[in-house]
């Protein structure tokens, strides 16, 4: 099938846009290889330094004639999706010297859980965390004494970071190594209508303790397709993961197979070797617009719109939103997987996850096939699942048809003709909305607006019984410069609510959302940000506004708007407390969020 009009239009475009940032990217990756195995540049003391501490490994380390593979871990047990990384750094270590080659930690990276901070202060951090984790990565890996990199992270700002990493270092080869999902506990669905509950005071605390921990209730991946599992997906599309290997269960004799796998595949593409691919050749503009046709054929996480730009920075390739707008127009919507869906992550790979979609969509002709991978070359790879036989990981074909319709459709059979994400543009700023939840006869909002500063302002106001009618709801000075682009996923339940209610709502904000945006229309990202005088600090109370994913277009429909002064807020109590303090220097540096709201690139 030939590629696609549009993806290869686009594909075109961002490459002549990005010409010479690429091409002085690739000259240094370049010149950084030329140089040879880093470890030959050490000196007797440096190396001695590096090897002290490992035992049987520091004779092939010291002769350097063997490959040596650094660890970047995210690990913690304050993720469930990163707890099983506690055991790979073994398995690595053991893979390697199967392999005839070492291996070392080279360093950890912070990792939160935005679980945990939705809807709390910590949550100002998350964004900017995945900065701080590329900066951490680059530490680890500045030691320079590495071959080839494995990196062990899932979630949300994690796999950005570390992928920004992994592209700045991009002159070694980078295995990304995930853990996979939890297997299925209280459904999604059910979940959410308890939450909903709680926030219309029909359930205690009890209930709703219940039913969290009923559904995040062991190791691995939350199973609900948001930023976490849309990370996996990207790394699997895009060339970095091995096939079939993000949505294995963690503690199985499969995902350790696949780590082992990992590892050895790891030490063979060094430049010690006869197969050498580095990260710079796998992440080209051809990988990038795969990645961003996988996120809508999947109905992924509004929040890759920010990490894909960013993430494209590091490797010199310039992404906008308006690729993403076109890319969606000709992608079709395959999956439904909550909160597009009822079914989980565990449901969508069982149905034929993403080797069925990845042959679905080479078919079509919206894939590019002539990638770079760490497999191998070609992305048909990808349509290969592995199997564990006799202990033995194997690569057989999938199977060529759904398993469950209802979840998972060939590309001709979609759910809907066209991707989850729509661009929006007009006089309230430039930002984007996930449609791919949201019923149709929701697609435009036009009602008056409701102005809030603060997210815990508008839940006072809904339990004070103030929305009565079709609303707006703006929340602004949530940009990057004003508080760190919290997301304002907590806003969720009470919206549903008003919206079951009958009442026509929608979310207006210069904030995030979290990858599980659901069923009410939320414009995000919307930049310039009001902290930066952004047209949404010109909005009043009672100001008409409509929203509208159909034409993509976000207005104020009233007379003078463009005229009036913006207000200002103030932002001084966004500085302190929690860690706050610390990132100062990030909200003042920070780029708009259309170009994935960086501070590091």
């Amino acid at each position: 099938m030939p590629l696609d009009a549009t993806i290869a239009k686009v594909t075109d475009a961002i490459e002549a846009r990005s010409e010479t940032r690429r091409a002085t990217y690739l000259d240094r990756m370049r010149r950084a290889a030329d140089e040879g195995p880093r470890r030959a540049h050490l000196t007797c003391g440096n190396q001695a330094h590096a090897y002290a501490a490992m035992g049987v490994d520091q004779s092939a380390l010291a002769e350097g004639h063997v490959p040596n593979l650094g660890i970047v871990s995210a690990y913690n047990d304050m993720l469930s999706a990163h707890q099983p990384f506690e055991r790979f750094p073994q398995i690595i270590r053991d893979a390697a010297r199967g392999a005839g080659g070492t291996a070392q930690v080279a360093g950890g990276v912070p990792a939160m859980c935005d679980g945990v901070t939705q809807g709390q202060v910590g949550m100002e951090l998350s964004l900017f965390s995945r900065d701080v984790i590329a900066l951490a990565a680059g530490v680890a890996l500045s030691h320079n004494t590495f071959d080839a990199a494995v990196y062990l992270g899932v979630c949300d700002k994690i796999v950005p970071g570390l992928v920004i990493a992994a592209a700045t270092f991009g002159y070694i080869p980078g295995i990304f190594l995930p853990a996979g999902p939890m297997t299925s506990g209280l459904p999604n669905d059910e979940k959410a209508k308890v939450r909903q509950q709680y926030a219309a005071g029909e359930v205690g605390r009890d209930k709703l303790m219940e039913a969290e921990m009923a559904s995040y209730h062991g190791p691995g991946t939350c199973t609900f397709y948001g930023t976490a599992n849309s990370n996996q997906m990207l790394m699997e599309i895009m060339g970095l993961h091995l096939p079939g290997a993000s949505f294995v269960n963690p503690n199985t004799p499969l995902r350790d197979a696949l780590t082992t796998v990992g590892a050895t595949r790891a030490l063979e593409i060094t430049r010690l070797g006869n197969d050498y691919r580095p990260v710079c050749d796998i992440l080209d503009a051809k990988a990038f617009v795969n990645g961003i046709v996988g996120l809508m054929a999947t109905g992924g996480s509004t929040n890759l719109v920010l990490h894909l730009p960013a993430m494209a920075r590091a490797a010199g390739i310039e992404l906008t939103l308006e690729d993403f707008d076109a890319i969606s127009s000709v992608t079709p919507l395959m999956a439904k997987v909550y909160p597009n869906g009822l079914a989980d992550v565990n449901h969508f790979h069982a149905a034929g996850g993403l080797q069925f979609l990845i042959g679905e969509l080479l078919d079509a002709g919206l894939l590019h096939e002539d990638v770079k991978t760490v497999a191998g070359d070609g992305l048909s790879l990808y349509t290969q699942e592995p199997k564990l036989r006799d202990g033995v990981v194997s690569y057989e074909e999938a199977p060529k048809g759904s398993q469950n319709d209802k979840i998972l459709r060939p590309a001709g059979e979609a759910f809907q003709p066209t991707g989850g994400l729509k661009q929006l543009y007009g006089n309230l700023g430039h930002g984007m909305m996930k449609i791919s939840a949201v019923a149709p006869e929701r697609h435009v909002i036009e009602a008056k607006a409701r102005i809030f500063h603060d997210q815990s302002e508008v839940k006072d106001a809904f339990k004070a019984g103030e929305f009565t009618e079709d609303t707006i709801v703006v929340v602004r000075f949530q940009g990057p410069k004003s508080n760190g682009m919290p997301e304002l996923h907590s806003l969720t339940p009470t919206l549903a609510v008003l919206q079951d209610r009958g009442l026509k709502v929608a979310l207006v904000t210069d904030g995030r959302m979290s990858g599980a945006s659901g069923k009410v229309p939320s414009a995000i990202h919307i930049c310039p940000e009001a902290a930066d005088g952004g047209p949404l600090a010109r909005l009043r109370d009672g100001d008409l506004v409509r929203v509208d994913a159909v034409a993509g277009t976000l207005s104020c429909l009233e007379e003078g708007f463009e005229a009036r002064e913006p207000v200002t807020a103030d932002l001084t109590g966004n500085g302190h407390g929690v860690g706050r303090e610390l990132f100062e220097a990030f909200r003042q540096n920070v780029g708009l969020a259309s170009n994935g709201a960086a501070v590091v690139v």
